[in-house]
């Protein structure tokens, strides 16, 4: 929770909206705690009826998983409110390279969904068409030294990645570095450009979770921490954004901001995303 955060910053919206696309860390949960207010503000947008979907950047959980720590937090939630990389990845290869040989530098709940999607996997750099750079805390040489070998020594590997995040976040401030800094590490030996991100700010998730809120974008509010990740695919969208400042965003952070990159809301935290109005009616206090 900010504090000391200073109100001419604070915009809240004045109406409900259709559909409402949530980050997790930072914006939902910190570590294993709900931040305050998010089990009240999902359950009465629930109770409303409006659609809610899940995002996340972070590959090392599989929906499954999101929904059972979401629901073992007090918040019960279904699989099929949760959109994450492994899933846009898996998606994104077999609708555009179904037959390509991958090398994913990931953890084990994506290599189980590529498994499970049947795409073919390699270790051989003679093999790999596609190398994938995700969030791997099993990160080594050896795997660099693989996925130069495709991309640099054979010439014939493209180099793409599950998201662009730079670390993910720890309670108390603190974090680990995160698949940007793969994608940093190959980049650097291979001389390489990524050239597909599934994770957001790209269109490609985006789309996704559009498919499954079928919703347009224009009737639903995309709420997050990040203003390069969360809040940028909102933007380039045209989709009503909120920036929550449980997370990465800082007011002090934010006031150095271009107002480009600035959103249409700005929360201290994120049952503020509700309409006063209906917050002062329902009752609702800050913890």
């Amino acid at each position: 929770m900010s504090e000391g955060v200073k109100s001419d910053l604070l915009r809240s919206p004045e109406r409900l909206y259709d559909g409402y696309v949530f980050d997790l860390d930072g914006t939902i949960y910190l570590g294993d705690d709900l931040l305050p207010g998010a089990e009240r503000l999902i359950l009465k947008l629930r109770e409303l009826g409006k659609r809610v979907v899940f995002l996340s950047n972070n590959p090392t959980k599989d929906p499954e998983m999101y929904a059972e720590k979401l629901t073992k937090l007090g918040l019960e939630t279904p699989v099929s409110e949760i959109v994450n990389t492994v899933v846009t990845m898996t998606q994104w290869l077999r609708e555009n390279h179904p037959d390509a040989v991958v090398f994913p530098i990931a953890e084990e709940p994506l290599k189980n969904s590529l498994q499970d999607a049947g795409i073919k996997m390699s270790e051989d750099p003679k093999e790999i068409d596609i190398v994938i750079a995700s969030y791997d805390r099993g990160f080594d040489y050896r795997k660099l030294q693989i996925a130069f070998d495709a991309i640099w020594f054979h010439g014939r590997a493209m180099l793409v990645t599950t998201n662009p995040d730079r670390y993910c976040p720890f309670p108390g401030g603190r974090g680990e570095p995160d698949a940007a800094a793969i994608v940093g590490a190959i980049e650097g030996c291979t001389g390489a450009k990524c050239e597909v991100n599934v994770g957001k700010p790209d269109p490609i998730m985006l789309h996704t979770i559009m498919d499954l809120m079928d919703l347009d974008a224009k009737d639903c509010v995309m709420s997050g921490d990040r203003l390069y990740t969360d809040i940028r695919m909102g933007l380039d969208a045209g989709m009503p954004s909120a920036v929550v400042l449980t997370g990465e965003t800082t007011s002090e952070s934010l006031a150095e901001e271009p107002e480009e990159n600035v959103p249409e809301y700005v929360l201290a935290r994120i049952d503020h995303l509700m309409p006063q109005d209906l917050r002062e009616e329902l009752g609702w206090q800050d913890d």
